[in-house]
């Protein structure tokens, strides 16, 4: 057991050895079939965990400007960056245009003619996908799903050819192929089985090959264990991968894509948090906890669970509502959650915080912002000043 004592609490706490097996895995899983990888940076972009992701030949998939910036500050190759996003501005276009950045994934036909104004007055032409709405239910949170017709995100299929025939006529545009994002934190492989069948038929009905597309994307979405994260740390890609193999009908030479972010880094990373108080109240004990929604903003966004296990009592176990300190009622990380006999002084783990618990941080109640550690070969690595790339090295030599 690592020894956090006089570390200050809230923190998150990476394991970097889980994080590169998980990483190694999908990559070979990926790589039986040519398959190719993108990190979708907005799960985390913590410079160690982006640059260990680097160092394994994934590209990434960013979904605003800054994240381009960041994903060239931490090393990624301009050539692997694909840049989605319902709501580019002039700007962020523009940056994406003058990185040379591989692809546009372009969520609209008012999205495609701003690109293509943009890439005209610079005298470019811009590599562009259309992400298409394939409305496949992705049986998970209606928060995260993303495929179905009407959608902010996406091309809905009615205005497909319209997208197209625009790339067809215009001398600032390349079209590269089709994106498609169902939603996020899927756990059954149907629904992918289900986009399959349906990018078989929309890729045949509009020549897709023949208009020059090369390119598929496939999104991500593909989910982690929360129950269980201690059996299932690392999500079983060979299935994953295996499915589309299986299903995908598509002329020789088309060049398929992935954006993980979840499955990739979820299970890698913890948040730390001791309790302040015990409160009794009427019917139930309610464990006030230094960390809050500030800190891990899912399970007051759309009611996700987290596992939390109490690292500093064996007693017997009691029920409890476990909450943060922030002045909103939404801010409770579980209720009726069952834990050994917790005081105040005890050290709460909260599991499966590697995605979406650090990138999403905010600063409501003017908070501080919470630390980081690392563990890699069993020994505790504090978090440096050195960005990027030099901050990675910093940490995977300190082992």
């Amino acid at each position: 057991m690592v020894d956090f004592t006089g570390i200050k609490t809230p923190f998150y706490l990476y394991d970097l050895d889980l994080l590169r097996e998980t990483v190694s895995r999908a990559s070979k899983e990926a790589g039986k079939y040519g398959y190719f990888i993108h990190y979708a940076i907005k799960a985390n972009y913590d410079p160690v965990i982006s640059g260990a992701i680097r160092d394994h030949g994934l590209g990434v998939d960013c979904v605003s400007g800054n994240e381009v910036r960041k994903s060239l500050e931490f090393g990624f190759s301009e050539r692997v960056i694909v840049f989605a996003g319902v709501g580019k501005t002039d700007e962020e276009i523009k940056l994406a245009l003058d990185k040379d950045i591989f692809c546009l994934n372009c969520e609209s036909v008012e999205e495609l003619k701003v690109i293509e104004e943009l890439a005209g007055r610079s005298g470019r032409t811009a590599r562009v996908a259309l992400r298409v709405n394939p409305a496949v239910e992705a049986e998970t949170h209606r928060h995260i799903s993303t495929g179905m017709d009407e959608n902010k995100f996406g091309i809905s299929l009615p205005h497909l050819q319209t997208a197209l025939d625009l790339c067809s006529g215009s001398e600032h545009l390349e079209f590269t192929g089709l994106h498609f994002h169902i939603g996020s934190q899927i756990t059954s492989l149907e629904p992918y089985r289900r986009l399959c069948r349906r990018v078989n038929r929309i890729w045949e009905q509009y020549d897709i090959s023949k208009r020059g597309g090369y390119i598929l994307n496939l999104g991500g979405g593909f989910g982690i264990d929360y129950n269980d994260p201690g059996r299932n740390s690392i999500p079983d890609f060979k299935p994953f991968f295996r499915l589309f193999s299986e299903n995908l009908q598509l002329p020789e030479g088309i060049d398929v894509r992935f954006e993980l972010g979840r499955s990739l880094v979820g299970q890698c990373g913890k948040i730390v948090t001791s309790v302040l108080y015990v409160k009794e109240g009427i019917d139930k004990k309610f464990v006030i906890t230094d960390a809050g929604m500030t800190e891990l903003m899912r399970p007051s966004l759309y009611q996700a669970v987290h596992k939390i296990i109490n690292i500093s009592s064996s007693g017997n176990p009691e029920t409890y509502d476990v909450a943060g300190p922030v002045c909103e009622s939404t801010d409770i990380f579980a209720r009726d959650a069952v834990l050994p006999a917790t005081s105040r002084g005890d050290l709460l783990q909260i599991l499966s915080c590697g995605a979406y618990a650090e990138s999403m941080t905010l600063n409501f109640n003017l908070r501080d912002k919470p630390g980081k550690l690392y563990i890699a070969g069993g020994d505790l690595m504090p978090a440096g000043d050195l960005p990027g790339e030099d901050y990675h090295k910093k940490a995977m030599h300190s082992r």
